[in-house]
């Protein structure tokens, strides 16, 4: 494309001019060059290659295999050959396929052996058999079929026409404007386009890829054409009625977004715009660099995060979880330790209270410097508890000892309960806390849930890139990218988003992928059992895939931005993404939101102990009434008896004594 190149430089691609280049071995990246640098129109003209998905098509024919650096080259320079070389390998071919028939047919003619020294030469007989014989080789080279007939023309030759469309807002771009091959003609029209009043009248054809809820079938009428709906869908019909354009659309036939394979070519919807099989692609498609190689991208319309996707924590309910700070074994030996020092004070008191009455008259049931009230040994561990609950009660001490007993349990019962305090509060606010998995660190380190991605896509490649990179500092992705390739990504990742979240739902599983398409699940979904972590902080986007070099490209970032200036993306994400549903988003941040206050079933425990020591006392208070009243019904009969006895006593004194005064005889009845 040197004279191209020269007619630039010497101001000879003006604007009123239009150069037509008819050059089979002009690149894209060529064309794109002289479309930016040259003013006037211009037409290109290419011959137009087969290109075969795998490597096995490309390179047998028929019986014979082609050399993998023509067919399946490896290395990117090598993808770009001089057409001159697949003309010269498809040459060699032929001759080599009349060869073999004039051989296969026994019609060789042998050629006679030629002199030099001799000024002139016997032509060789089989010169125009051989030349007829290739003509009718039909065979299938790199450049396609060839099939010269008797016109010496091959008729499977197919060109394609290249035209470049002008816009005063947006420049220039180049697209295919027809094809053309013996067969059928053209097929397609050599106007120029333009955009400069929109793409009114224009259809476009859009292919498509089913993710909620980005693109999603629509109920469908029975008969009528197949729709879709979708956060996607609803801005592609914004863009279609400020443009005036329509669209046909249609779903990728191996649902996949597109990612390059080992050969070079690319699957998927960005295969379907690489291949010129469809104009636009809508759906839930990520910006990246390998993708902008190939194809065009709008501005980006929602921005992209990678989400973890698992079930909720389920939240165990324990009535005796105020029990919690104090191990099993320490309740046992604080129970214990009361009856101990209970008996201990009693034995202490009864001791001190033997000693005293032998020194001075105490008053009987007034122990002398002992402990009041503490008697008995159901009274001294009653002190003993009272001064663990903090409740006080009788605590005038005389004895050293006592006082040096109950100082001990005074400081071991500050201690006691001062550590209980200080255990609760920590282990409530422990319970508070959220244990979920947060972020890519706190799911690496954890090994009880398993977590995966769908295989060959762009959230795969992601982590493969940072997991594989030598210079990634953070070894979180390295660990991460070793689970989900182990087994070739067979063991947890997923071949469809669809599958993911329902391994999600049954658990104990996480799934990574766009944080939008997790979101959508999780405030859908019917039980709510489903939370969404993830960084929202993203450097990446959606946007809408084009052709390279697609004249709309331009025209619909300037729209894009102006739906985002006015709202209305934000309208539509709201619509799919609202705020406040069926699910809250924000349950799993806080499990506790207000966290200052304890649930009923965290203290139920304390209020069944009320309640049985209530029961309790109920029982006892019956079962001492009964006792009661059954000793007071046997030893009434001998209070009877005794009361008579006495006054017969007293009466037989009276009569005896005739000394004795009546009143005297009445005072001592009275005081029996």
């Amino acid at each position: 494309m040197r004279a191209g190149s020269e007619a630039v430089e010497t101001n000879l691609a003006s604007k009123d001019s239009h150069w037509v280049f008819v050059n089979e071995e002009i690149s894209d990246t060529e064309i794109l060059e002289l479309t930016h640098s040259a003013l006037g129109r211009m037409t290109v003209i290419r011959q137009i290659f087969p290109l075969w998905r795998d490597s096995s098509t490309r390179c047998m024919r028929r019986n014979h295999r082609i050399s993998s650096l023509l067919c399946d080259p490896q290395e990117g320079y090598m993808q770009n050959l001089e057409v001159s070389n697949l003309y010269l390998y498809d040459s060699v071919l032929m001759l080599a396929n009349a060869f073999y028939r004039k051989l296969e047919d026994r019609k060789w003619h042998s050629m006679a052996s030629l002199n030099c020294i001799r000024k002139s030469t016997k032509p060789w007989n089989g010169g125009w058999s051989m030349l007829e014989t290739i003509q009718k080789g039909n065979v299938t080279g790199l450049t396609g079929m060839m099939d010269f007939k008797d016109s010496g023309i091959n008729s499977h030759v197919q060109f394609e026409i290249l035209g470049s469309s002008f816009s005063e807002t947006f420049g220039k771009d180049i697209k295919r404007l027809a094809t053309w091959d013996s067969v059928h003609g053209l097929n397609g029209s050599l106007k120029e386009s333009r955009i400069e009043n929109g793409m009114q009248g224009v259809t476009v054809k859009v292919v498509t890829l089913l993710e909620d809820p980005f693109v999603m079938v629509a109920e469908n009428i029975l008969g009528q054409p197949k729709t879709y709906k979708g956060f996607s869908i609803d801005v592609l019909d914004a863009l279609a009625k400020i443009l005036g354009f329509k669209y046909e659309i249609y779903q990728v036939s191996d649902s996949k977004y597109g990612s390059q394979l080992p050969n070079g070519s690319w699957n998927g919807m960005i295969g379907d715009l690489i291949n010129k099989r469809a104009d636009l692609a809508v759906s839930a498609i990520t910006i990246t660099p390998e993708r902008e190689n190939v194809v065009d991208f709008s501005k980006r319309y929602l921005d992209y995060s990678v989400g973890i996707l698992l079930r909720k924590p389920e939240e165990k309910i324990n009535i005796f979880s105020l029990f919690a700070p104090f191990d099993l074994a320490v309740w046992a030996c604080i129970a214990a330790a009361i009856p101990v020092v209970g008996v201990l004070i009693f034995l202490l008191n009864r001791l001190q209270a033997l000693r005293s009455s032998a020194t001075q008259n105490a008053p009987q049931g007034q122990p002398a410097n002992g402990v009041v009230g503490s008697g008995s040994l159901q009274s001294a561990v009653w002190i003993v508890y009272g001064a663990f609950v903090h409740q006080g009660g009788d605590s005038v001490i005389g004895s050293v000892a006592l006082r040096i007993v109950m100082g001990s349990w005074w400081l071991f019962t500050l201690i006691v309960c001062s550590s209980y305090t200080a255990n609760l509060a920590a282990y409530l606010t422990v319970s508070r806390m959220d244990h979920a998995i947060r972020s890519f660190q706190d799911l690496a380190r954890q090994m009880e849930v398993d977590y995966g991605t769908v295989r060959d896509s762009a959230v795969y490649d992601y982590f493969r890139n940072k997991g594989t990179n030598p210079l990634e500092q953070d070894s979180t992705y390295a660990e991460l990218w070793r689970t989900l390739s182990r087994n070739n990504g067979q063991d947890f990742s997923v071949s469809s988003p669809s599958e993911g979240i329902r391994k999600a739902k049954k658990g104990p599983y996480a799934f990574l992928w766009d944080l939008a398409v997790l979101e959508y699940a999780a405030l859908t979904d019917d039980d709510c059992t489903i939370t969404v972590s993830g960084n929202r902080f993203s450097s990446k986007g959606y946007g809408i895939a084009m052709q390279h070099g697609s004249p709309y490209r331009d025209l619909f970032s300037q729209k894009i931005l102006e739906l985002q200036e006015k709202g209305d993306l934000d309208i539509m994400k709201q619509k799919w993404w609202p705020r406040t549903g069926r699910c809250d988003l924000n349950s799993h941040a806080s499990a506790h939101p207000d966290g200052r206050s304890l649930k009923l079933h965290s203290f139920a425990g304390v209020f069944c102990i009320l309640a049985a020591g209530l029961l309790l006392a109920c029982l006892v208070a019956g079962l001492e009434a009964w006792w009661k009243s059954h000793r007071c019904r046997q030893e009434a009969p001998k209070e009877v008896t005794q009361s008579r006895v006495h006054t017969e006593d007293t009466a037989t004194l009276y009569f005896k004594d005739p000394d004795t005064s009546p009143d005297l005889v009445e005072l001592q009845y009275t005081q029996l």
